[in-house]
């Protein structure tokens, strides 16, 4: 891999993160990805994160704890909060306060010790819930924290953070990883998912993933559970 040019790839193991991986191989990029367990109701996605890695020939694959369910605030990370069924208004309890501050984070360290060039993330701003770290100006922010804070930005080096995702809408991006070999089937968007990787269905996340699909025009693979 001498000489190749390096990515590091924010991998949750759900459509969107499965897609951005499949454009940064495609894009010409050894591509090192970074899952994390933050203390999220359910593991499915990480199995399933491993999954998507192998499958579409990661250089290297690590997994990350951080214990976020110990400061809470989220659906996600506090069991004692119900996840919504359905569209709310604002954002959502969904969203999990410094997540993705988090997760750039460490994914900046990892970019600067394997000698990456760039940074992909899924975040997506058109077909989404509403979350604030989800929005371009968010990771223009970022950037220039990497330029700021690495020895490589010091040294002129600047780390780039690609968000080939964040103007396509669901559809666009089925479309898109459809066409670059990604298998959906393998992925898990669910916000409740069960110890199977079966998607409860009702979840902002699984009426996002469900209507891509269908705007798309493709089968949608998702296995549900039986209500």
């Amino acid at each position: 891999m001498a000489g190749q040019r390096k990515a590091v790839v924010l991998l949750s193991g759900g459509l969107d993160s499965a897609t951005a991986l499949a454009i940064a191989r495609s894009e010409g990029y050894v591509c090192h990805c970074l899952s994390v367990a933050y203390g999220q109701r359910h593991s499915a996605e990480l199995d399933a994160s491993v999954r998507v890695a192998a499958r579409l020939g990661a250089a290297s694959h690590r997994l990350i704890h951080v214990n976020l369910d110990l400061i809470g605030g989220s659906a996600l990370t506090d069991s004692s909060i119900d996840v919504p069924e359905g569209e709310t208004p604002g954002i959502p309890i969904t969203y999990v306060p410094a997540r993705n501050t988090l997760f750039l984070s460490l994914a900046m360290g990892l970019a600067e010790v394997q000698g990456a060039e760039a940074l992909y993330i899924g975040v997506n701003a058109v077909d989404y819930s509403g979350y604030p770290d989800c929005r371009p100006e968010f990771i223009e922010a970022f950037e220039k924290v990497a330029q700021l804070a690495t020895r490589s930005g010091v040294e002129g080096t600047a780390l780039k953070i690609e968000t080939p995702l964040i103007k396509l809408s669901k559809a666009e991006i089925i479309r898109r990883g459809t066409a670059l070999g990604v298998d959906f089937a393998e992925t898990v968007s669910c916000y409740q998912a069960d110890s199977e990787g079966r998607a409860c269905g009702r979840c902002d996340s699984c009426r996002l993933r469900r209507e891509g699909f269908a705007a798309a025009g493709l089968p949608d693979p998702t296995r549900y559970t039986v209500s």
